[in-house]
Order: C-alpha cells, then structure tokens, then sequence
C-alpha cells in the first residue's frame, strides 16, 4: 500500500534534524519503503511518498 506522509518540525531546530538525516540516513523501519521525499523551502516540513504491506509499521 502506498501511503503520503507530511511530518511536521514544530518547535525543533530543523536545520539539526535534517543535518542528522544528513550523518545517519533515514531512521526507519526496514519494512517502510520511501519512493519519494522532499521538503518545504522553509524546512518546517518533509513529505513523503512511501510504500508498506502493513499501515501499523507508520505508527
């Protein structure tokens, strides 16, 4: 199943999450497979395009 995520960066210091993603990859599930991402112009957030065979591996 394919599924659209939007994640929300409220409150964070969001160049030290992306730079994070930068040092470590994506921190997730092994089942979860991301087709597409991108983020806002403002870094606030990051969307998603992903694909699992179970929608409990998102949560």
């Amino acid at each position: 199943m394919l599924f659209f995520v939007i994640e929300d960066f409220h409150g964070s210091d969001r160049k030290e999450i992306y730079r994070r993603f930068r040092d470590k990859g994506r921190l997730k599930p092994d089942e979860l497979v991301v087709h597409h991402s991108w983020i806002a112009s403002d870094m606030s957030r990051c969307f998603m395009l992903v694909e699992a065979d179970d929608a409990t591996v998102l949560q």
